[in-house]
């Protein structure tokens, strides 16, 4: 089974996130900051993460950059899902290491489309 690691800090985010994944048979585990996702993906090693990027605390784009540097989590990829929707965004989000960026709101289809095109 898939297992996602959300790190969103918007219960209303998370939420529909984990409506739509575990609809579709994949397993979530949550985050509500950076630094707690750094933590979180060394623990569970999750096939792939969903990353916000305004978060209090270390950002996504901080906590997607150490991920990528980290040997225990380089080979989990990140996919940036935020509201910035700005192509320098887009372009620092990717330098740090994700391998796909989403800007909100993702509806399920190019979500679930996103998600298996990283993990294959």
């Amino acid at each position: 089974m898939t297992h996602i690691l959300i790190v969103d800090d918007s219960p209303t985010e998370v939420h529909v996130f984990k409506t739509i994944l575990e609809r579709n048979q994949i397993k979530v585990s949550v985050a509500t900051n950076g630094d707690e996702g750094i933590a979180k993906a060394i623990e569970v090693q999750p096939d792939c993460i969903l990353m916000d990027v305004v978060m209090p605390g270390k950002n996504g784009f901080q906590a997607t950059r150490d991920l990528s540097r980290n040997p225990a989590t380089t080979n989990i990829p990140v996919i940036i899902i935020t509201t910035k929707d700005q192509e320098t965004d887009k372009i620092w989000g990717m330098r740090q290491g994700a391998k796909d960026y989403i800007v909100k709101p993702a509806n399920e289809a190019e979500l679930l489309d996103r998600i298996n095109k990283v993990l294959n």
